[in-house]
C-alpha cells in the first residue's frame, strides 16, 4: 500500500505589512500599505502589500497607489525594507526545515511542505501543523495560515479559507466533501474567462465540474478541460519539489499544423515568454540561461541557449533571447511543428528594485509593470492583456 500523503501549505499573513506592524507598535490595528510613494494621490507606483485593516477599504496588492490613497488617505504608507523582509523569511524557512526536508518555496512568504515522512516525530499531522504555527510565531512574532491536505492543490485552497492565522485540515476521506461545494474559481487554472464559460454551462461549483462528462469538458476546453476535471475529482499527484529539484521553468506549444508564418511563430514565442515570465515571478525565481526548443516538420528537434550577465524574469528579455535564436534557423523555408522556452540557472534572490529600492529606475519601472499585468491576468484571464513585441 502507498503511504498517505500529508501536504502542508504555509502562507504568511499580510507578510510585509505584518512585519512593519510587528516592528512599530503605532502601526498595529491600523491600515498599513507597503509600496510606492502615493504623493497625495499623484503617485504612479503600485501596492506591494497591505494589512488586513487596509483590505477592508478594498485595497490589495498591485492596486495603483493613487487609487489606494483615494480609498484610504489616512492609511500608513511605507516604502518598505526588502532586506528586512528577506531576513524574516529566512527565519520562517528555518522553522519549516526543522519539521521536514521536503520544502518547495513558492515565494518569499509561502511554501509547500511534505510532512508525510516526518509528522510522526511531532505527533499527528494536525498536531504537526499546530506546532509549525507556534514555532513560526515564536521565531518571528508573526502568524501564518496553514492548509493540510492529501495534495498540493487542496492544501493551497485550504490555507486561504480562514485567514489570518487560520488552520484548515482536509482529511483524505473527506476530500471531495471539502472541494465540491467550493466555487469553480478556487481551482488552479480557472480564470475569469473560464468561469464565464462554466457559468454558461450552468457550472458554478467544483462539484458541478466533477459531475459533468469528462469528454464533454475536453471537447469544450481541450486538454485544460481534462486537467480541470481531474482537479475537481481531487486528483493532483504533483510532488513537493525541493529547491534542489527545481532546475528550470518552461513552457512549449505544438502547432495544430506545421507552421511557416513568421508572425504566428513570433506571437507564440511572445505568449510562451509571458507564461514563463509569470511562472518565474510566482515562484520567486529569476534565471540566467534562456533556452529555445524548436521542432520542425521532419521531427528534428534542436535547442539553442543564451546565458545572460544577470538573472531575469522579464518578458522582453526572454522573448528577445529566444526570437534571436529562432532566427538562426531557416524558419521561412522549414515548417515548424513545436516551439518551447525554458529558463534555468535559477536563483531565489528577491528583486531589490521591486517597489523598495531604486538603484535602476528603469528596472523598477519594468518590475512594476510586470506586477500590475500579473494582477490583471490573475483577475481577468491569461489573454486579458499582453506585452508588445
Amino acid at each position: 500500500m502507498s503511504r498517505k500523503r500529508y501536504i502542508v501549505h504555509v502562507d504568511m499573513d499580510a507578510f510585509y505589512a505584518a512585519v512593519e506592524q510587528r516592528d512599530n507598535p503605532k502601526y498595529r490595528g491600523k491600515p498599513v500599505i507597503v509600496g510606492a510613494d502615493p504623493q497625495e494621490g499623484r503617485g504612479r507606483g503600485v501596492v506591494a502589500a497591505c494589512s488586513y485593516e487596509a483590505r477592508e477599504y478594498g485595497i490589495h496588492s498591485a492596486l495603483p497607489i493613487s487609487i489606494a490613497y483615494r480609498k484610504c488617505p489616512h492609511a500608513i504608507f511605507l516604502r518598505g525594507n526588502m532586506r528586512k523582509y528577506v531576513r524574516v523569511s529566512r527565519q520562517v524557512f528555518q522553522v519549516l526545515e526543522s519539521f521536514s526536508p521536503d520544502i518547495e518555496p513558492i515565494s518569499i512568504d509561502e511554501a509547500f511542505v511534505d510532512i508525510s515522512g516526518s509528522y510522526h516525530l511531532f505527533g499527528t499531522p494536525a498536531e504537526t501543523c499546530i506546532k509549525i504555527k507556534k514555532a513560526i510565531l515564536a521565531a518571528t512574532g508573526l502568524t501564518a495560515s496553514i492548509g493540510l491536505a492529501p495534495n498540493k492543490m487542496t492544501a493551497k485552497i485550504a490555507s486561504d479559507l480562514e485567514k489570518p492565522n487560520g488552520l484548515v485540515i482536509v482529511e483524505e476521506e473527506k476530500l471531495l466533501d471539502f472541494l465540491h461545494p467550493l466555487p469553480v474559481g478556487k481551482l488552479w487554472g480557472v480564470g475569469k474567462r473560464t468561469k464565464e464559460e462554466f457559468a454558461h454551462l450552468g457550472i458554478k461549483t467544483i462539484g458541478d465540474i466533477a459531475r459533468r462528462d469528462i469528454q464533454e469538458l475536453r471537447q469544450i476546453f481541450g486538454k485544460n478541460g481534462m486537467h480541470i476535471w481531474k482537479l475537481s475529482q481531487g486528483i493532483d499527484p504533483r510532488k513537493v519539489k525541493t529547491v534542489e529539484t527545481v532546475k528550470s521553468i518552461g513552457n512549449e506549444h505544438t502547432f495544430s499544423k506545421d507552421e511557416l508564418d513568421i508572425n504566428t511563430i513570433k506571437d507564440t514565442l511572445m505568449r510562451l515568454s509571458e507564461k514563463v515570465s509569470r511562472r518565474l515571478r510566482k515562484a520567486g525565481f529569476k534565471g540566467k540561461t534562456i533556452t529555445l526548443k524548436i521542432r520542425f516538420a521532419d521531427f528534428k528537434t534542436y535547442t539553442r541557449a543564451v546565458t545572460l550577465a544577470e538573472p531575469t524574469n522579464f518578458v522582453k528579455d526572454i522573448y528577445q533571447s529566444t526570437w534571436k535564436k529562432a532566427q538562426t534557423f531557416s524558419i521561412r523555408q522549414n515548417p515548424v511543428r513545436l516551439v518551447g522556452i525554458q529558463v534555468s540557472q535559477l536563483s531565489q534572490e528577491p528583486s531589490q528594485g521591486l517597489l523598495f529600492k531604486k538603484p535602476f529606475p528603469e528596472t523598477e519601472k519594468i518590475e512594476k509593470l510586470h506586477l500590475a499585468m500579473d494582477e490583471i491576468k490573475e483577475k481577468f484571464g491569461e489573454h486579458s492583456i499582453k506585452h508588445r513585441k
